[in-house]
This record gives C-alpha cells, structure tokens and sequence, in this order.
C-alpha cells in the first residue's frame, strides 16, 4: 500500500511543481502555492485513478487478506479451477415425469379440452377457382 501511495504522492510533487513554476513568473508567491497545491491535489486524483483504470484493464484483483488468493497472483492459473456441483434431483424428477393415476382420474371429469369447428370446406374445387378469378378481377 505505501507504493501505491508513494506513487500517488510523487505524481502529485510533479504536478505541484510543474504547475507552481507555471505560475510563479505571472502572480504572487502565495497565488502561486495555492495554485501549486491545487496542481499536486489534481496530478495525485490523477495518478489514482490512472492506476486504477489501469488495473481494472490488466484484470488484476483487489488485495485481499484471504491467503488462497495470495497464492494465484500469477495469471496461469486464472479460470483454470471451476467447482461447480447441482443437487441430487432424480427422484423429484422421476415424480414429476411419472403420471399420477388418481390425479388423472379426478381431472377428466371436470376438464374436458376446446374442440374448436375445423375450417376447412369440402367446396368444388372449380367453383373455388371461379371465386378466387372473380375477386382478382375486381
């Protein structure tokens, strides 16, 4: 962690004296430090969120305080353990897909399925040409 912010800090020294130089030719030496501080507090955001873009992309995760997770920080061996199991479901399953007998015997009474009129008519197929020309005609 002190790297990190060591690194931060650095950053903003740079910005602190890159942007109080900047400014010292033109205004007064305390407009200068309040500039300057404001150049070091800008470059150390800066430099944070740099390195956390930065390391967002390279996929690296967070420190953690789980010693299994020190262990993996090479990326070899990333996605290479997958521990996924399911439930032992087989006789939920076979209850499901078996028919119960008495459940059946209830329901055919009460329920009965829509049997809608087919739509199909049994017409000479010469007067349905006759019909379809008619209706192109006009």
């Amino acid at each position: 962690m002190s790297r990190k912010l060591l690194l931060n800090a650095v950053a903003g020294l740079i910005g602190f004296v890159f942007t109080f130089l900047a400014n010292q030719g033109q205004n007064l030496l305390g407009t200068s430090l309040i500039r300057g501080i404001y150049g070091f507090i800008i470059w150390f955001v800066l430099a944070f969120l740099l390195r956390w873009v930065l390391g967002f992309i390279a996929g690296k995760p967070a420190e953690s305080s789980d010693p299994e997770t020190g262990l993996y920080d090479n990326g070899e061996s990333l996605g290479a353990k997958l521990d996924i199991s399911t439930p032992e479901e087989d006789q939920e399953l076979k209850g499901l897909l078996t028919p119960k007998r008495e459940a059946a015997s209830e329901e055919a009474g009460g329920f009965t399925p829509l049997q809608p009129p087919k739509l199909v008519s049994m017409k000479d197929p010469e007067e349905l040409a006759k019909a379809v020309r008619h209706l192109k005609e006009e």
